[in-house]
C-alpha cells in the first residue's frame, strides 16, 4: 500500500491538544498527510499557543464543530472523557469518517467507543507507546512515533478497510505497528505500564509518610525508579479505574512478592533474598 496516496486527509481534527495529540499532528504535517488540522480542548491559551506554533491550523471550543467534516479524528483526552466526546460528535460525523485514539486503555472502552458510532464513520482503537511524563505542547515533536510501538486494537466487527488505514496512519508517522486484541491490550499493559505507574506514586507517597524531608536526599536511582510519579495525575486515575480488574489482580501478585522478602528478612535468609533479586535481574536483562 502506498500509504502516503491512500491516507491523505482534507481535514482532521486532534480532540485534546498535548503531548501526543501535538506530536501526531505535526508527523502528520511534516509528512504532508493532510490538509487542514483543528484542535479542541479545555484550555483557549493552549490552543492559541498551539496554532501560533504551526500545530494546528485552528481551533474550537465547541467539539462538535471541531469534528464537522473531519476525514480523521484522534482522540487524545484522558480516557474518562472518551465516551462523553464520542457521544457528543457521533451525529455530527461525515461519510467513512475515521476515529481512533492514543489512550492507554482498551478493554471494554473499545467496544463501548465502537457501538456509539453511526453506521458511516469507523472507530479503530490505538495505542502508541509514545511520550512522556511531561504532556504537554513544549515537548511536543514529529518524530515522536519514530520506531515507536504502536498496538492497534480492532474488534470482530470492525470495519477492515477502516482498520488497514489506522494501521497505515500510525506507520507513515514512523511507528511499528502491532494488532492485538483489545483485552489482551489491557492485561499486558496492567503488567507493564499501569502497575508500574501505581507503583512509582506509592514509593513517593511511603517516603512522605515516613518523613517528606527525606525525599531531599534521593539520588538518581530514586529519581529514575519514581520518574513517572511525574506523569498526570488525572490521566492517570482514569487508567486505572478503567483497568482496575488486571491491577487488583497485579496488586495480589505484588503482593505475594512483597511478602517473600518480608520472609526473608524476617528469618534472616540471605540467600533467599539473593534468589528473589537475581530471579529479577535475569528476566530484566531480557529487556532490550
Amino acid at each position: 500500500m502506498n500509504s502516503e496516496k491512500n491516507i491523505f486527509f482534507n481535514k482532521v481534527s486532534i480532540i485534546g491538544v498535548g503531548l501526543l495529540g501535538a506530536s501526531f499532528a505535526l508527523a502528520l504535517r511534516e509528512k504532508g498527510l493532510c490538509k487542514t488540522i483543528i484542535g479542541f480542548g479545555r484550555s483557549e491559551d493552549n490552543l492559541k499557543r498551539a496554532k501560533e506554533r504551526g500545530i494546528i491550523d485552528d481551533y474550537s471550543l465547541d467539539v462538535r464543530k471541531a469534528c464537522e467534516d473531519s476525514d480523521l479524528i484522534l482522540l487524545s483526552t484522558p480516557v474518562g472523557a472518551f465516551r462523553e466526546i464520542a457521544e457528543r460528535i457521533k451525529d455530527t460525523l461525515k461519510q467513512d469518517a475515521l476515529i481512533t485514539d492514543v489512550g492507554s486503555v482498551k478493554g471494554r472502552l473499545v467496544h463501548e467507543l465502537e457501538s456509539l458510532m453511526p453506521d458511516r464513520a469507523h472507530y479503530i482503537g490505538s495505542h502508541p507507546i509514545a511520550g512522556s511524563d511531561k504532556p504537554g505542547i513544549d515537548d511536543a515533536r514529529a518524530d515522536l512515533f519514530n520506531n515507536a510501538r504502536c498496538i492497534v486494537t480492532p474488534t470482530e466487527k470492525s470495519d477492515e478497510p477502516a482498520k488497514e488505514k489506522i494501521i497505515s496512519i500510525w506507520g507513515a508517522v514512523g511507528a511499528k505497528v502491532e494488532v492485538i486484541d483489545p483485552f489482551t491490550h489491557d492485561e499486558i499493559y496492567a503488567a507493564v505500564s499501569h502497575f508500574p505507574h501505581i507503583i512509582a506514586y506509592s514509593i513517593v507517597n511511603t517516603v512522605g509518610d515516613i518523613d517528606s524531608k527525606y525525599i531531599g536526599y534521593a539520588g538518581k536511582g530514586f529519581k529514575d525508579t519514581t520518574r513517572i510519579a511525574l506523569s498526570s495525575p488525572e490521566m492517570w486515575r482514569d487508567i486505572s479505574i478503567f483497568n482496575k480488574e488486571n491491577l487488583i489482580k497485579m496488586m495480589d501478585v505484588f503482593r505475594e512478592n512483597l511478602d517473600k522478602i518480608t520472609k526473608c528478612l524476617m528469618e534472616n535468609n540471605a540467600s533467599g533474598i539473593e534468589e528473589e533479586f537475581l530471579r529479577a535481574q535475569t528476566l530484566r536483562k531480557k529487556l532490550k
